[in-house]
């Protein structure tokens, strides 16, 4: 296809067969941005960007057009616009002078999308994709029925201009993956749960719970979070000790192996063996103790689930269980460094330590004897150079650090469970690091999900919200569903034995007799809860609703009414 020199999306950077530059067509830039931005949200490897930027870099070596030089007004969600919706948005980026060639190939793209697919078989697929995961559908769409991912885009509203569609079968998998992930993020709400009572029925009913677990579980614990205003990462970077530039480096592989000291300066504020768990690990611990537990992934490290009694678990970033070294790769039980954490002092792994003593030893006692047959002490020169030579291991606790993959066992469990799961529980995280926080998107959107946190999770849409204090809300919920929470474990630090309470009622533990509904929503605030402007723009949504609501029956009833009504109420 002939491109237009004028339109500012064209690049001249690459040339073709016969030496002349190569120019490429605005739609061409728009997808391209689109599926190299996608890439920061799904999983990619380097061969398919290499393949997605081939034909952007001349082959005698001149300037390569960089990712920055696309049109930066564009995102990813121009992605899934129907081809005359590209349109549009190449009309607002583009010279409209030039636009005719363009205008041909998108109507001409337009049909073909409009002819592959009927209503029904779009929603077929959607459901399957929905229900079944992005594997069901590669397998059943592109590896038996055969069909091509062009076409499979269509039912996406993704055209692809040509341009893209001669890419490596990696790459057009790549696109598959981008379009599957958009749709599985827009999950719907289940119309159907809205209350307390709702989510106390479900938690009944439910065979096999998955629960979803983060940071906030453990913060009435005593440990701190991460991301909140006072947590890990603005003490980090408040304290301004370490040259960092990120707080998250602390949690950096690589930033690791070069200086540990950073992580070993607050490793003693997560430990688990100061804490005693709250009564979300507990409430965690009666859904198991009443055979309805499918599994609990929890994104902590501090074990606590473990001490509580939980066996269903899944400690997706690894725990302080066990350290392995980072040079000889011995694993220990994490007791073993336990008084180095709390010293804040980097653990040196032992075996590496006495192979570098053997061999100094060894070393130092050639040199003694050179030095004895030329009568000098040539030993003990080059000793720290030698010294430097011989490795020795830091211990690392087997917490997955930003920069390494997830144990094989997440991948294997969340397959296992999505087609066996009848309720998800969300509690105290914001679902920010991945892969866990994909795990709602894998599930059946089918599956109700509750979420019990102090703040709103923005970009999931959960059938029920518990805003609030996380371990005030599962007790209020225990309270509807008439559980005891099991005893707090102890744990070298003894809970105070104190005499057993009259039972309270949830409204006394929080100063208040119900948790407060957010107008008619399915959203309730307790103590603790953190709502802010979403709260009120839900708010405000229910009273438009409710305004045009009245509105219209108004106006309805004045339709109905007779003329004598009419001329009586005028009257």
């Amino acid at each position: 296809m002939n491109g237009q020199p004028n339109v500012p999306n064209v690049h001249e950077t690459a040339t073709d067969n016969n030496g002349k530059p190569k120019e490429y067509s605005a739609l061409y830039a728009l997808q391209l941005r689109a599926f190299v931005d996608a890439a920061e949200d799904v999983d990619v490897d380097p061969d398919t960007i290499e393949d997605l930027l081939e034909g952007l870099e001349d082959g005698d070596g001149e300037e390569e057009v960089q990712e920055s030089d696309l049109d930066e007004d564009l995102d990813s969600d121009s992605l899934t616009l129907p081809a005359h919706e590209q349109h549009s948005a190449i009309e607002e980026s583009g010279n409209l002078d030039d636009l005719e060639v363009e205008t041909e190939v998108i109507e001409r793209l337009k049909q073909e999308a409009d002819e592959a697919w009927s209503k029904e078989d779009i929603r077929k697929m959607m459901h399957h994709l929905k229900e079944r995961g992005m594997s069901s559908f590669v397998r059943e769409y592109v590896i038996t029925q055969n069909i091509p991912i062009v076409k499979l885009l269509f039912a996406f509203g993704i055209s692809l201009c040509p341009e893209l569609r001669n890419k490596q079968p990696q790459t057009m998998l790549y696109f598959l993956r981008v379009a599957m992930s958009k749709v599985l993020h827009l999950r719907e709400k289940l119309p159907q749960y809205n209350t307390v009572a709702d989510a106390v029925s479900l938690i009944q009913a439910s065979k096999r719970v998955v629960v979803l677990t983060g940071a906030g579980i453990s913060v009435s614990c005593g440990i701190p979070d991460f991301r909140s205003h006072n947590g890990l990462y603005a003490t980090l970077k408040e304290q301004g000790t370490y040259d960092l530039d990120d707080p998250q480096q602390m949690f950096d592989i690589h930033y690791f192996r070069e200086n540990p000291a950073v992580f070993y300066s607050f490793a003693s504020q997560i430990y688990p063996s100061n804490f005693i768990p709250s009564p979300c690990h507990r409430f965690i611990k009666a859904i198991e103790d009443r055979g309805k537990l499918l599994r609990n992934y929890t994104q902590n490290i501090d074990t606590l689930e473990t001490l509580t009694g939980i066996t269903r678990v899944l400690q997706c970033h690894g725990s302080f269980a066990t350290a392995t070294c980072i040079q000889c790769r011995r694993r220990i039980p994490g007791t073993d460094i336990e008084k180095d954490i709390m010293e804040r002092r980097v653990p040196f792994c032992t075996v590496c330590m006495q192979a570098k003593r053997e061999a100094e030893e060894i070393r130092q006692a050639a040199f003694k004897k050179k030095a004895k047959k030329r009568g000098r002490k040539e030993w003990e020169e080059g000793s720290d150079e030698e010294d430097e030579a011989i490795p020795v291991g830091v211990m690392k606790p087997d917490i997955t650090f930003f920069g390494e993959k997830l144990a094989d066992d997440f991948e294997n469990a969340l397959e296992d469970d999505r087609n066996k799961v009848d309720l998800l529980i969300v509690i105290g995280t914001s679902l920010k690091v991945s892969p866990v926080s994909e795990i709602l998107s894998h599930l059946p959107h089918s599956v109700p999900q509750i979420l019990i946190n102090k703040t709103p999770v923005r970009h999931i849409n959960p059938d029920i919200v518990l805003l609030g204090n996380a371990d005030d809300i599962v007790q209020h919920l225990c309270e509807q569903l008439s559980w005891e929470l099991p005893p707090p474990v102890k744990k070298r630090l003894e809970a105070p034995v104190l005499a057993r309470p009259a039972k309270r009622t949830s409204g006394e533990m929080m100063g208040k007799t119900e948790p407060i509904r957010v107008a008619k929503s399915h959203v309730w605030l307790f103590e603790g809860a953190e709502g802010g402007k979403w709260v009120r723009d839900i708010e405000e949504k229910f009273s438009e609703e409710n305004s045009a609501s009245n509105s219209r029956a108004m106006q309805g009833r004045v339709t109905n009414e007779g003329p004598e009504a009419k001329k009586s109420r005028s009257g």
